[in-house]
């Protein structure tokens, strides 16, 4: 059996999903067709990218998100603000902001430092609690980029809602012509949440 090409995350509400493709349709213009845009039942939020795991790693992997993730407790994430990075003014990567409530950064410091005793890398960069929309094309002219800059200056995005995190999944990702397919392999639930 080949490797599978995985990541840890969390999926959102339905109703958020909505909010976010209303958003994207807002966000859709002649000034933005530079703009890969994430359809919307892709977008999600990653904790920890694996890359490729062998099915011996497999097992490994769902037993110790088995017994470390279903410790923590369930919370929620408010989601809201559009931003982009490397900055609004230069955009490659267009998001949506999340507030990171504490308990969300303990599951990612726990999900890395369980991950790096499997022989996965840790992260570079320090997390970011984000949704990705969409991605400026790197063959994008600077005049592209400049007309994505006004559109996102030109849109202000409140608060979208909240969502409930009951638990979290390990998804298999394929590539394909047509982009990224996502399919979970295995779903962890949270304890109740903490009174």
């Amino acid at each position: 059996m080949d490797a599978i090409r995985s990541f840890v995350a969390i999926e959102l509400s339905r109703s958020i999903q909505q909010q976010l493709e209303t958003l994207i349709g807002k966000l859709k213009s002649p000034r933005t067709q530079a703009v890969r845009w994430v359809p919307t039942a892709n977008i999600h939020l990653t904790i920890k990218f694996l890359g490729d795991v062998s099915p011996k790693n497999m097992d490994l992997l769902k037993n110790m998100l088995k017994a470390e993730v279903s410790q923590q407790h369930s919370f929620s994430l408010t989601i809201g603000g559009l931003g982009a990075f490397p900055t609004v003014k230069r955009p490659r990567v267009i998001w949506v902001r999340i507030t990171a409530p504490p308990q969300l950064i303990s599951l990612v410091h726990l999900v890395e430092s369980e991950t790096s005793k499997l022989g996965y890398a840790n992260e570079d960069r320090p997390f970011s609690a984000h949704l990705t929309l969409g991605r400026v094309s790197q063959n994008a002219t600077p005049e592209q980029v400049r007309q994505v800059a006004e559109a996102l200056a030109g849109l202000t995005v409140g608060q979208l809602g909240t969502t409930e995190v009951r638990e979290v999944i390990l998804f298999k990702s394929e590539l394909r012509p047509s982009g990224a397919e996502y399919a979970p392999l295995f779903k962890v639930p949270l304890r109740a949440a903490a009174p």
